[in-house]
């Protein structure tokens, strides 16, 4: 039983904010506050989805007298002009486990809601009613996919529906979700029934639309007809008066309006003037605001009243100065929202759209760079300015830019998924202060880099550092996380900002390579023993020898070399180094470069006159001024240069990798595992670490077999277990203390009688200092287990990354080096066979100095299985695989922890989609 809807939208979470107008009076026990979530509609307007309480009475009656008749006949297959006090209890008084509710609300009003009941231990029966001026936004698509979350979370595996045959809206929710939907039709109604466990094909579906919908909520903020300048003022030097002369300087052709309260003119600086955003005469797609912080929530309720699109909040005194902050900047986020409004701040420089037509500057910075294929994402405002300056001076031009200050709505996130559509935009360039949402923010900007490059510089990686006014979760993980994650995604990190214009400079303008191999034109040794020395650095080969030509080289000389190399297939790419003679033939030599490397499908960059940009002999001019692609690109030195160029290739392999998928494991009982957690939680409810027993069994349901330890505590002991063993045996210290002591042999190997058994003890616990309490070494009797080389796997459930799963060799050196690989599961081959092959140890698994190679492919099935345990089971809190050994063939476990406990803070990136 179900009602007419559409497909589609997206969205994230700010639970427990009050809606504007009607808050939460107290909550019913059981009330699930993490099922709440601020969401997007397909139409990039967003809204309040959350469980339904008894509360909610008068709202469910208004809701339900907004209906039309043919949609309540939908939902209950017979006119049912109205509920009564029975249908009202019944449907608002829910249990939150059996039967749930979920609403949709925009300001004070329902527009829509989904429920499902329990009709068997597994499955459900699920129905939706969406108010008819709302139906089209994807509102049925949306809750569906909250209520499937909440389902399988309390155990329910399958949905059924009972649909009418005309009500064909509603089908096409269910076919289109992405689950393989079984149809019958029984007495004039269609049965629709079908599995709710995600799947490839529903999470694709759920990206697709999560990316439209967020990326049309930018499009509302980036693109608008008209603007308001809410603390507009005519007095120099202020806030208002900045913002208003940019917008007006730039040429932006909609319509643009002065608000504020004290005016008593009719315009300011010739722009329309008015005491509050209602009494302006005409709509209002985009609000830049300068008031006083404790002024916000008011302008944003007056812009809720006027229709406006969205915000950008300039205005300080938000979550950077405190608590009172902090609760004023929930409050401006949870209001905007609310009404169905993204706000770009608080605390923000503003937005820029160079696009023809658009030619928006609602930002601080006097400077309007050019127009080009560069987007721009930063959190400081301060920096903010000294970046547009920076672009401005290499000539670098810029499609669109966002300052967005206490990045309180729109991140970074929803900037890529705008960029991944925006055709006016090839490279994206991002400076972080913070993750909000690491695991959201992998997943957007891999999809992304998989089409356009993006560059990314992230500040405070060593210290973990958080700017005030960035409410996020504080990562426990070690700073290597970060570049792990971003080189997982396919992002060019980098560490200054001249190596990210460095970089953006090369992308913009030039081809990706195609391989390795560089061919270096230049008429200076000195500057081409630079080149060679990074390159060297880099990882990038010398194809060949460098054409070094004289000091006081001819045009043709350049000509001709180039000619050579760029039509060399050994050659992938070419870098020029000009210094001019003492006559110079700067226009010739520019020429015969420009004309050679035009049409290439080779990246040509120089260090031409040392200048830093893209030189006017070299440029290839634009349709609307700038550089165009095929331009070539100066760097101050060669190092820069080749810097640049090492990292546009490391990009270009990532691009061009083949095997990327994230494999089918044969043995998994996903189901098994999840009940042994559960069942594990009952016993111990605050968490504890697993014994050996519960360790194998949790390992077995993912198919990962260890080789069993016994503790031993006397030499007679040893004795016993070894003869049960058959001997070939060792005798391990297990005392986390003696564990890997450079020092200490904690391991004693090839024990093949009593004797040498006896022998092991006697040494060890003399060793140690445990004779008289051989307890305190932990002492344990295992199978000789192949030889070969120690390996640790490991994953941690982290607040702020969720599962992260990490590799290295064993050893104290290991460890005091960091010589750690990491990466977020799910994990592709590819993820998987880097993580293996990036440690700084891996040649010893290659047969270093004559040993034998071991077998790689056991090690990427452990990460595998690792990896998909710890995505499917979030109460794993730690696991470690602290001894494996790799053999020629084989990989055998040998120790291992792991710890269970409850999750208190929901993973970020649910399948459900949500604002964050």
């Amino acid at each position: 039983m179900t009602s007419p809807e559409e497909p589609e939208t997206a969205g994230q979470t700010l639970a427990g904010l009050p809606l504007a107008g009607r808050p939460l009076a107290g909550r019913p026990d059981g009330y699930p506050v993490e099922f709440e979530a601020d969401v997007v509609l397909r139409d990039g307007a967003t809204a309040h989805l959350r469980p339904i309480t008894p509360d909610d009475a008068d709202l469910l009656v208004e809701f339900y007298a907004r209906v039309s008749e043919q949609s309540k006949y939908y939902r209950f297959f017979a006119p049912y002009p109205q509920l009564s006090d029975r249908d009202v209890a019944r449907f608002t008084q829910v249990d939150y486990h059996d039967r749930l509710a979920l609403i949709v609300t925009v300001a004070d009003a329902m527009i829509g809601v989904g429920r499902y009941e329990r009709t068997g231990r597994r499955t459900a029966e699920v129905a939706f009613l969406i108010e008819d001026a709302h139906q089209g936004r994807g509102l049925g698509q949306l809750l569906l996919e909250h209520l499937a979350q909440a389902a399988r979370e309390h155990g329910i595996t399958r949905f059924v529906a009972e649909v009418l045959p005309d009500n064909r809206k509603m089908i096409t929710v269910f076919t289109e979700a992405g689950y393989k939907v079984a149809r019958e039709f029984e007495d004039g109604v269609i049965m629709v029934e079908f599995d709710i466990a995600p799947t490839d094909t529903s999470f694709e579906v759920m990206q697709a639309r999560e990316q439209r919908s967020e990326a049309l909520s930018i499009a509302r903020l980036l693109t608008p007809a008209s603007v308001a300048v809410i603390g507009a003022s005519r007095r120099e030097g202020t806030i208002g008066n900045a913002l208003l002369r940019n917008l007006r300087d730039a040429g932006f052709p909609g319509r643009l309006y002065a608000v504020n309260t004290d005016t008593k003119d009719e315009e300011i600086d010739g722009v329309p003037a008015y005491g509050t955003i209602r009494d302006v005469d005409d709509t209002v797609d985009l609000a830049v605001v300068a008031v006083p912080a404790e002024a916000v929530v008011d302008v944003v309720l007056d812009c809720a009243a006027k229709g406006v699109r969205g915000l950008v909040v300039v205005s300080s005194g938000f979550a950077e100065v405190g608590p009172e902050g902090r609760r004023r900047q929930r409050r401006l986020v949870g209001l905007a929202r609310s009404y169905g409004m993204r706000v770009i701040g608080p605390n923000a420089l503003g937005v820029i759209n160079t696009a023809s037509g658009v030619s928006l500057n609602a930002t601080l910075s006097p400077l309007m760079p050019s127009p080009g294929r560069v987007a721009f994402f930063c959190q400081s405002g301060a920096l903010g300015v000294s970046i547009l300056a920076d672009m401005v001076g290499r000539g670098l031009g810029l499609s669109s830019f966002v300052s967005a200050g206490n990045r309180a709505d729109v991140s970074g996130n929803d900037l890529m998924q705008y960029w991944y559509s925006d055709e006016s935009t090839e490279v994206v360039l991002l400076y972080l202060e913070s993750l909000g949402n690491p695991r959201k923010f992998s997943r957007v900007a891999r999809r992304l880099a998989r089409r356009k490059p993006v560059i990314a510089l992230k500040s405070g990686r060593a210290t973990q550092g958080v700017p005030l006014g960035h409410t996020v979760r504080r990562s426990h993980l070690p700073a290597a996380t970060v570049d792990s994650l971003f080189r997982q995604s396919g992002l060019i990190g980098v560490d200054t900002t001249g190596e990210l214009f460095d970089v953006a400079q090369l992308l913009a303008h030039q081809p990706l390579p195609k391989g390795r191999r560089v061919a270096i034109v230049s008429n200076s040794d000195a500057l081409t023993l630079l080149a060679l020395d990074m390159m060297a650095t880099c990882g990038l080969d010398v194809a060949g020898e460098p054409h070094t030509l004289s000091a006081d080289a001819s045009a043709s000389d350049f000509s001709e070399a180039l000619t050579a190399v760029i039509a060399d297939d050994q050659v992938h790419s070419v870098v020029v180094i000009f210094t001019p003679p003492v006559q110079s033939n700067v226009a010739e030599v520019a020429q015969v470069l420009a004309a050679a490397a035009a049409g290439s499908d080779k990246p040509v960059l120089s260090t031409f006159l040392a200048s830093r940009s893209v030189p006017e002999q070299l440029r290839v001019p634009g349709e609307q001024g700038g550089a165009a692609r095929g331009s070539i690109p100066s760097f101050l030195s060669p190092q820069y240069a080749v810097g640049a160029l090492a990292k546009a290739t490391q990009y270009a392999e990532w691009r061009q990798r083949a095997d990327d998928q994230i494999p089918v494991l044969p043995n998994i009982d996903s189901a098994g595992a999840e009940d042994f957690v559960q069942e594990f939680l009952q016993r111990h409810p605050a968490g504890a670490d697993l014994d050996d027993a519960d360790r194998q069994r949790l390992l077995s349901f993912y198919d990962i077999s260890v080789l069993p330890a016994f503790p031993v505590l006397s030499a007679d002991e040893a004795v016993a277990r070894a003869a049960d063993l058959g001997y070939e045996v060792i005798l391990k210290a297990t005392a986390e203390q003696w564990r890997m002591r450079p020092d200490l042999a904690d391991i004693w190997r090839h024990i093949h009688d009593e004797d040498d058994m006896r022998e092991a003890w006697a040494e060890m616990t003399r060793t140690f200092g445990v004779a008289s309490d051989p307890a305190r070494a932990q002492f344990v009797v295992q199978k000789m287990a192949p030889p070969g080389v120690p390996v640790v796997i490991s994953a941690q459930e982290d607040v702020a990354f969720g599962p992260v799963v990490s590799f290295g060799l064993s050893g104290v050196a290991t460890d005091l080096l960091g010589d750690r690989s990491y990466r977020m599961p799910p994990l592709t081959t590819a993820d998987a066979a880097e993580m293996v092959r990036e440690v700084r140890a891996a040649p010893l698994l290659y047969g270093y100095r004559g040993s034998d190679p071991v077998d790689i492919a056991a090690i990427e099935n452990l990460l595998h299985r690792v990896s998909r345990l710890t995505l499917e089971l979030e109460e794993v809190v730690r696991l470690d695989l602290r001894s494996v050994l790799v053999a020629a063939q084989g990989a055998t476990v040998l120790d291992t922890t792991i710890r269970i406990a409850p999750n208190e803070k929901p993973r970020q990136d649910m399948p459900a989609r949500r604002l964050t």
